[in-house]
Formats: C-alpha cells, structure tokens, sequence
C-alpha cells in the first residue's frame, strides 16, 4: 500500500463496526478535486515585526534537502518549507520544560491537525503518483502550515510532538507507529484498545499507548492487515499476516476476542543475528555453534524445538546462514518470517481462502509442490498439520539438510508431536512406519528456552539415534547444566553417530581436547 493510499484511507473520525452482521467498511477513500497543477494551498509565512521571515527549522532532520537550482519543482515553487513556517514568534517565548512525545501531545489538537492536513493533501490530483518521500515531506509542510496559523501556545517540541503524531496517523500506524520504531522493542501485545503491552529484554511490561476508541484500532488493524493483501472481519475474524517491516501480525476481532479486538505483532530485525552473536549473548557455547555448523556442513536434517516466543526462527535463520551459497533453497512458510540470505531462494507462503471460502494453498499443498522445485534443501518455517508427513518423506528421499520447526517443550516431546502431527493427515499408517520415518529422516533436535530472567537459550541439542523396538531413541550430545557462574551449555560426552567425537574446547587453558 502507498503512502497516498494510506492518506486517502484514513480517518480520525470513528468508523460503524457493525458487530450483528457483516463487517463495515473500515476505509472511506477521500474524494480528491480537480486542479490544474498539483500545488497544496498555499500558506503565506509569518512576518515578524521588522517585516522578514521569522522562522527558522527547529529541526534539521525535518528539514529536506536544499533542491537542485537547475531543476525545477512545481510543487516546492509554490509551497512553503517547513523552514518558512515551523518556527513563528509566539513558540519562540515559551521555554521548552520538557520535550514532550507524540504519544503525550493533546490528541483533539493532532485530530484537528489530520484533518486540515488531509483536506490540503487531498486537494492534489496526481497525489497517487508522488514518491513516498516527497509525500511525507508535503505532509510535513502542511502539518507546519496548519499549526502556524493557529492561537494554541505551543513549543517547539509541542510542535515537533504533533508533526510526528500526525505522519504517523496518515503514514504510518497510528499510535502504535512509535513501538515498531524502538528497538528495543520486540513484542508488541494490545488486549483492547486500552490496554498495551510490549516486551523488552524478554520481559512484558505495560505500555504508555493507547487509542482513543475500539474504533481507531480497528481502523489501524484494517490498515496493517491491507499492506499484505490479506483482510479481516466480522466474516473471517482472524488473520496472520506481515508488515512492511516483515513484522509478524495476528489478529483476533470480536465476538471472539471477549475484550475487544487482540493483536500481537511479533517485530524481526533486518540485521541476521550470527552464531558469535549467540555466543557472546550466551544462548549457546562455542562448542554447540561449532556442532551446529558442521551439521549443517554435513547435511543433516535439523528439527528446532521450543515454546512460543523461544527463538525459533532466529535460530532457524542462524542455521540457514550455514548454508552453502551454491546450493537452491525452497522456504515454505504460513506468514514469510525467515529472512535467509542466500542467491539461489525461493520463498513460497501458504495462502488462506477467499470470502467464497476458494483458492487456500495450504503448507502441505506448498511442501508437495516444493519437491518438483528441484531444491537441495528444504525449509518450513513451522510443521503444525499433516504436512509433517511430507516433509519426512522429502529428508528420505534426497533433500538431505532440511531445516524445520515445531512446538514442543523438550526433545523427546518434538518426536511425540511429529507422530501425532503425521496422523493428522488421515493416513492410515501403523504408528511403528511412522516412527521409522521419523527415525530415518530426522538426526538433530535443537531445544530451545526462555528463561525466567527473560533470556532465550539453546537448552540441549540432541540427536535421533534410530529405532529400538518401538521406541525412537534418543541421544543428549550437549545439556544445559548450573554452574557457579549461572548456567552453561555443555558437552555431554556422548560420541554422534554422523559426526563423530565432539571436539570441546577448554575455557581456562584455551585447548581443544576430544
């Protein structure tokens, strides 16, 4: 979605949610008039007492860059900058106390601010075709214009305050815009639109933001929802789907969510987090970051275990990182999370059905297809439904390395989950094949923790040893053990049955022993 479109459906006005019937429309695309040119209205600058301009940017980074005196803009021609118009006399006498935030600033003043904005940038016919950039920047001049024009004593951080609330009310998402810009913030949870909570550092905690209305959250989740083509409503009230930032979004509208609308937005860096990293974080030791990259060197099938919000794709993502630059991957996902840096990628995403209830392409229907793709590996992002028969049968027919994910608190239970998982596809199947399947197709389980100080750790990395008698047996190759220090992954001794002897390395003298 376009910057334009976002303006043009936005609203501070409350859209009818109708909660008996049909969902109602949540946008109300603004009717744009007829110009000869696509000049905004223009706004004369302040004069002071002397008869000169009396503004100056209090921001440079507001500030846009001097143009091209060769090039001409028919737009800055006749439009004022927000140096012309940002700061007038009456801001200049009062003092700053404190800097307030666009989550503090009055919002009747930002929703008068949206309006007058909105009516001004919906007078420019070709509005649609402007680059983002220099949308925002008109958006920014004329937030500029409308306050300077105004009675209200405001401070240069009031004002710059209200130009951030209103870019983010017409730009970006609203009260939430500020949350997806820190961070530090990795989670992003609203219970109503009252109630906010984020998590940072691996720890929940309440949020300073809230709407004003259930309505301008609904606004804001049909908005986000729009971005990746996906929709919500009283017809289909849950969703996942993504944001432009890869951010994972899940949606639960009412009458399902008791309280009012849910939404948990799950935020993923552009920047891949290393092995080193991990290291130096203490999620794992060097010695498991060396075994992990030799079976990934070596091709071994690897199941990443772990609850909600342990890690999962991060080390998913860690582990790809292994991956041979030469080698073609195919990546199959219900909403697109891993981010793999790798030439030859094919990223497939499963995709729900239409409001006839036609046209789902599930994991399984994507898994299956995959395998005509010719990739050397395989990787879905989340095994939850009957598509983990498929991905057994492709580790055991050629595609070798695949990487996946389940839920499971430990090991041992990852392995019951895949049984259980591989009966969901009505197959009927002797629990003994299906164990010798996963027996044959699976070699390492990495388990992954949240700890109660909120650190996310690898636990234990385990091996499939095969089946004895009608059990698949396991191996511990390293465990997560107290130490004086804290807690350290270490080696267990046992020898792999793919890798051999696990080379461990001494912390005080620095030498490798085996």
């Amino acid at each position: 979605m376009s910057l334009a479109s976002r303006i043009d459906a936005t609203h501070t006005t409350s859209p009818q949610v109708d909660t008996a019937g049909s969902a109602a429309t949540l946008d109300d695309v603004h009717a744009a008039t007829q110009h000869d040119d696509v000049t905004p209205p223009n706004v004369s600058a302040p004069v002071n007492a002397h008869g000169t301009n009396a503004v100056t940017s209090p921001s440079s980074e507001l500030t846009p860059p001097s143009p091209d005196p060769s090039h001409h803009d028919p737009l800055s021609a006749t439009t004022p900058t927000i140096k012309d118009h940002v700061r007038i006399s009456r801001l200049d006498s009062v003092a700053p106390a404190i800097t307030p935030t666009a989550g503090t600033v009055d919002r009747d003043v930002v929703r008068r601010v949206v309006n007058d904005v909105r009516d001004a940038i919906g007078e420019i016919p070709d509005r649609t075709r402007l680059s983002d950039d220099r949308l925002r920047s008109l958006v920014e001049q004329q937030t500029t214009s409308v306050l300077s024009t105004r009675d209200e004593q405001l401070d240069r951080g009031t004002v710059s305050a209200i130009r951030r609330a209103v870019a983010d009310e017409l730009l970006g998402f609203g009260p939430l815009q500020t949350l997806l810009d820190h961070d530090d913030v990795s989670e992003i949870m609203i219970n109503g639109h009252l109630n906010v909570f984020v998590e940072r550092g691996g720890r929940l905690e309440p949020a300073d933001t809230v709407f004003e209305s259930e309505e301008q959250l609904l606004l804001i989740i049909d908005r986000m929802v729009r971005t990746s083509g996906r929709r919500v409503d009283q017809s289909s009230p849950m969703v996942d789907a993504r944001l432009p930032d890869g951010s994972r979004l899940n949606v639960v509208l009412p009458p399902l969510a008791v309280d009012g609308p849910s939404v948990t937005i799950r935020k993923f860096t552009a920047r891949h987090l290393t092995s080193a990293e991990l290291v130096a974080r203490g999620a794992m030791s060097r010695d498991a970051a060396a075994l992990l990259h030799a079976a990934v060197e070596h091709r071994m099938n690897v199941i990443v275990s772990g609850g909600t919000g342990t890690g999962k794709t991060t080390m998913l993502n860690v582990l790809s990182s292994h991956i041979g630059r030469a080698e073609r991957v195919v990546t199959v996902e219900d909403a697109v999370e891993l981010t793999l840096d790798l030439p030859n990628l094919i990223r497939l995403e499963a995709r729900p059905a239409n409001t006839e209830g036609a046209g789902e392409v599930t994991i399984r229907d994507l898994v299956r297809n995959s395998l005509r793709m010719r990739p050397d590996r395989i990787v879905v992002g989340e095994v939850r439904g009957a598509e983990a028969l498929d991905m057994l049968q492709a580790m055991n027919t050629g595609h070798d390395g695949s990487l996946s994910t389940v839920h499971a608190n430990s090991p041992r239970d990852a392995v019951r989950r895949l049984e259980t998982m591989v009966l969901f596809g009505g197959i009927d199947l002797p629990l003994r094949a299906i164990r010798e399947q996963i027996a044959s197709a699976v070699n390492l389980v990495v388990q992954l923790t949240r700890m109660s100080d909120g650190r996310r750790v690898v636990s234990s990395i385990t091996e499939v040893v095969g089946l004895e008698g009608d059990v698949v047996s396991t191996a511990d190759l390293f465990t997560r053990r107290s130490t004086d220090t804290g807690d350290e992954l270490v080696p267990t001794g046992v020898t792999s049955r793919v890798l051999g002897a696990i080379p461990t390395t001494s912390t005080s003298s620095g030498e490798t022993q085996r």
